[in-house]
């Protein structure tokens, strides 16, 4: 048996098309859609990801632009900012970018964005209404896998579906948004790191998502502990999710983006690549190979969920731009 690829790529390109669309019709009314990022102090990956954001929003007809606030700022001033934003007239959508400086709390800061700008859909306004079928946005990765999945799957009524991770912005709102149908919604299980036999749960999956991100923490705590000096082990980067604990003919959604060493030399330190630096790669939670040989569908990573998020992130953006009017 071999799976069949989701392609999120195209899936992406099929939504951006639908955003285009109503984005032009919004600013033919004179509501262009106008997204303002918030970036406090200067972070690389931030500004790599701004970037992408710019471009994103470019290439559907969206207005974005950076406030970038320096690192000294105050919480206080901040707020002051992200009020100010909230009353614009201009600013259709506000998205925070993370890590803030560690004099913040950034869960303060995240739910200062008036819940009608929140193009995140993460504010506990937004998140709430999940229970009751959901608001004018969700959360853009959970939605974006659960796109993937019924564009797969559409009848999911009663499917034996386990999830494999309970964050806050990946694990439980993927359960929510699944949960909502009345009569047709799934019978959903959250594993997580307390349970006790993941792969008893994982081999009697009809869907499997796994949200986890198991390789990168390690890899980040390795990292962080060898700076330290501490004496510690070569981390075991394997894939979380093995082709044993996947039921035949399962739905697998990849959602985990783990940046990883290709491997170790023999002082732990990642191989390096023909520029000298270490060689890395992107991976998911699953053995993509191995479990392509088992699963009927999986998402690849990149190319799976990823693309389809930024969609997500674009179109949540218009839905803010058409409810504020």
């Amino acid at each position: 048996m071999s799976a069949k690829i989701i392609d999120g790529n195209a899936v992406a390109d099929e939504i951006k098309s639908r955003v285009t669309a109503d984005a032009a019709e919004l600013a033919n009314a004179g509501r262009k859609p106008h997204l303002t990022a918030v970036q406090v102090g200067e972070n690389p990956a931030s500004k790599i990801y701004t970037n992408m954001q710019a471009k994103a929003c470019e290439s559907v007809g969206i207005e974005y632009e950076l406030l970038n606030l320096p690192a000294e700022i105050s919480q206080d001033d901040l707020l002051g900012k992200i009020a100010e934003l909230n009353a614009s007239t201009e600013t259709t959508g506000i998205i925070l970018q993370m890590p803030l400086p560690a004099h913040m709390d950034a869960r303060r800061v995240q739910v200062a964005i008036s819940p009608a700008k929140d193009v995140e859909g993460m504010h506990p306004e937004n998140m709430g209404r999940l229970f009751y079928g959901g608001g004018t946005v969700s959360p853009c990765t959970p939605m974006a896998a659960v796109e993937l999945l019924k564009r797969t799957q559409p009848d999911l009524a009663g499917a034996e579906t386990v999830i494999v991770g309970h964050s806050e912005i990946v694990g439980k709102p993927i359960a929510m948004i699944l949960l909502q149908s009345p009569n047709a919604s799934p019978t959903v299980t959250v594993c997580h790191v307390a349970t006790k036999d993941l792969a008893a749960h994982t081999r009697r999956a009809d869907v499997l998502i796994v949200a986890a991100g198991v390789s990168q923490a390690r890899w980040s705590a390795y990292r962080r502990r060898k700076k330290a000096g501490e004496d510690v082990k070569t981390p075991d980067l394997s894939a979380l999710i093995s082709a044993e604990m996947i039921k035949p003919g399962a739905v697998v959604i990849d959602v985990a983006i783990n940046r990883i060493p290709k491997g170790f030399d023999d002082n732990g330190d990642p191989v390096k690549n023909d520029k000298g630096k270490n060689a890395m790669q992107t991976v998911g939670d699953v053995d993509f190979e191995a479990v392509s040989q088992i699963a009927s569908a999986i998402t690849p990573v990149p190319g799976g969920v990823g693309p389809v998020t930024v969609a997500m992130l674009l179109s949540n953006t218009v839905a803010c731009a058409k409810a504020i009017g």
